[in-house]
C-alpha cells in the first residue's frame, strides 16, 4: 500500500494566455443565475 501512495504523478499546467484569463473573468461576472422555488435561470447581463 506504501507503493501505491508513494508513487508521484506530476501535474502538468496548461499555461493560458492573458487574453484567455480575460474572457473568462468577463464571463464570469456577466454571469448571473437567479433561483426562484425549483427552477434556476442563467442569464448574461450586458
Amino acid at each position: 500500500m506504501e507503493k501505491i501512495y508513494s508513487e508521484e504523478d506530476v501535474c502538468k499546467l496548461h499555461k493560458s494566455s492573458p487574453e484567455t484569463i480575460k474572457f473568462l473573468l468577463d464571463y464570469s461576472k456577466s454571469l448571473q443565475v437567479v433561483e426562484y422555488k425549483k427552477f434556476t435561470f442563467e442569464q448574461h447581463l450586458n
